[in-house]
């Protein structure tokens, strides 16, 4: 039984033109990135590497056919490597570039072509939350299924995880809220997660800690303070990818899937929409398991008495960073939450397979109700 793999190198540079030199960025790269980074922090360097921006194919977060439109702009070119710097976007599009080519991505998904690996990659994160670069998961909106798919498998490493807090001070502070609350919700759904253990506990507890006490400071000083931190949000952010890395994450992920792709919800803050219901709707059924152990942690860290609502608690916290709102504000229809339910159940068991109990359809019905 394999209890934990960290595939990547990590490596850690106070700028990012140490990382260039270090690595020699150059000929035979793909330096894939968003067009402010580059004019910011690459322009001046004159590397040799082919350059392409995110921008140039389309905005927000990846659906197949950007994906698609970026494959067939690499079509033909010499690319040993692939460097990615960016958030959760660019991230999960690099990982399909080093892929041998398939005319649709979506073969990928569905896994009808075989998955091989024909490049290096190396991932620079410049926000705190996916943890992508040290797993082997990409998540693309599938425009055809108006849903998201994931594909989770080993070529996906990449060789080299690389970071920069550099990168991160400019992050604009509604994206630095979303990115690093989903890198919350990652630890403690990994940490309650059945395929959990001694090894990925350790990793959930750490990023549990080291974001919310973060959060704790930013409310008490406000919120330019989160650049005298912005380093131990992206570590917690590299801690929460490892323990769900190999331990996934569950249902927060699973029914905000639909959401995002109907609705275009950036993903950390349709993540944060289920996230307390979620785990109320585990308490409900099991309140003496695993959730006990993260509640205790939880408790701990916002100085809460034995016996108050944690959720509560932490709903309060995280609330002032980012406001909830019902899902019918972001367009969803009543008439959709059956059709919601239907596509997680059937498009997302490799998610719903790490819930902390099994979930029935009528408890996910409840849910979605509860938050329209």
């Amino acid at each position: 039984m394999r209890l934990l793999k960290i595939q990547p190198e990590i490596h850690k540079f106070d700028t990012f033109k140490e990382f260039a030199k270090d690595f020699n960025i150059g000929k035979g790269d793909l330096l894939f990135t968003h067009d402010f980074l580059f004019n910011n922090y690459m322009q001046d360097l004159n590397l040799e590497s082919e350059n392409m921006f995110f921008e140039c194919f389309g905005m927000g977060e990846p659906s197949d056919e950007t994906i698609n439109y970026i494959m067939d702009a690499i079509r033909g070119k010499v690319i040993k490597r692939v460097i990615a710097v960016g958030g959760g976007s660019v991230i999960d599009i690099s990982k399909l570039l080093v892929l041998e080519d398939t005319k649709d991505c979506l073969n990928y998904f569905e896994k009808t072509v075989e998955i091989k690996k024909v490049r290096e990659l190396v991932i620079v994160p410049t926000t705190c939350g996916t943890g992508s670069e040290v797993t082997n998961i990409s998540i693309s909106e599938i425009k055809s299924k108006k849903t998201k798919m994931g594909l989770a498998v080993d070529e996906l490493y990449p060789e080299s995880a690389v970071l920069i807090p550099e990168l991160l001070m400019n992050l604009p502070y509604k994206f630095f809220v979303t990115s690093s609350i989903d890198a919350l919700i990652h630890a403690i759904e990994a940490y309650v997660s059945p395929k959990a253990n001694m090894y990925t506990e350790i990793f959930s507890v750490k990023a549990i800690e080291m974001i919310l006490k973060g959060y704790m400071k930013i409310l008490e000083h406000g919120e330019e303070y989160r650049k005298e931190i912005i380093e131990e949000f992206m570590i917690g952010s590299n801690y929460a990818g490892i323990a769900f890395g190999n331990a996934g994450v569950g249902a927060v992920h699973a029914l905000s899937y639909p959401l995002g792709g109907v609705y275009h919800v950036p993903h950390g803050e349709a993540n944060y929409q289920f996230f307390t219901e979620v785990f109320k709707t585990y308490l409900a059924k099991d309140p003496n398991g695993k959730i006990s152990e993260v509640n205790k942690v939880l408790a701990n860290i916002m100085n809460i008495p034995a016996g108050e609502d944690v959720y509560a608690a932490l709903s309060n916290v995280l609330d002032k960073l980012l406001s909830r709102k019902p899902l019918k504000e972001y367009g969803m229809k009543e008439e959709e939450i059956e059709g919601f339910t239907d596509a997680v159940i059937a498009g997302q068991q490799r998610l719903l397979a790490n819930n902390y109990v099994p979930l029935k359809r009528t408890d996910i019905i409840n849910i979605y109700k509860n938050l329209y």
